[in-house]
């Protein structure tokens, strides 16, 4: 069983989810691609009715070649559901995110939605989140400062630099990506916090406290590892 086949698995199961009316947050990645493709497909065989945001350019062009209709933040500051990925994801659904570059917009989407539901396959559920390098996006003008900041405390940042052009990845905002590498991720929260409060960090990829599920696509099946979270200002 191929990793891609999981990705398809919980992107199909995803778009079940979605209910008639829902105003919903679409991330980015690969295993988003899937939940696209099978949202636009209800939508054209069962007339359903929903509006989505997209985190990025990438999920926003996917989204208008599958026919489902887009709305943003300023007219529905807040979503009914929200759909992602995730490149690391644990037991307590702690998550990093931001391997695709749009983890400030993923961010957002997933702070003012009533449900954040994570779609993985079965390589990226591990223990303890860390493996993955924690992406934080800084304004250009501040990467030297926030580089040393961040090797102070006890990161290895990496420049994000493209492929197919010279120089760094240039996010959706205009931004460079620092890829930080820890030995350990024993308090990821408290890392977080002091990572963002850096002048010039503009977001982290440090997703603690947000998912309400993840679907892990195990084989030929779909693992649901739900953890509830009190978010009383969303009128949950």
């Amino acid at each position: 069983m191929s990793f891609e086949r999981e990705k398809e698995l919980v992107g199909r199961r995803a778009a079940q989810l979605v209910e008639d009316g829902q105003v919903i947050g679409v991330g980015s990645g690969t295993t988003v691609s899937y939940f696209i493709k099978y949202l636009g497909q209800r939508c054209r065989n069962e007339g359903l009715k929903i509006l989505a945001v997209p985190s990025s350019y990438q999920s926003y062009f996917e989204l208008i070649k599958s026919g489902v209709t887009l709305t943003t933040l300023d007219e529905y500051n807040i979503l009914d559901l929200t759909i992602d990925g995730a490149d690391e994801a644990d037991e307590d659904l702690n998550l990093i995110k931001g391997g695709g570059g749009a983890l400030t917009q993923e961010k957002i989407i997933a702070t003012y939605t009533k449900n954040l539901i994570i779609l993985i396959d079965s390589s990226k559920l591990v223990k303890k989140i860390g493996g993955f390098p924690v992406p934080v996006e800084v304004l250009p003008k501040a990467f030297s400062p926030v580089y040393k900041k961040i090797e102070l405390l006890g990161g290895k940042p990496e420049v994000r630099m493209a492929k197919r052009k010279l120089g760094p990845v240039i996010t959706d905002n205009g931004n460079f990506i620092l890829d930080c590498k820890f030995e350990e991720l024993n308090d990821p929260e408290t890392l977080n916090m002091k990572i963002k409060m850096l002048p010039g960090v503009v977001e982290t990829g440090l997703f603690i406290g947000l998912a309400d599920k993840i679907l892990v696509g195990k084989g030929e099946t779909v693992i649901e590892k739900i953890k509830q979270r009190a978010r009383p200002d969303l009128n949950r």
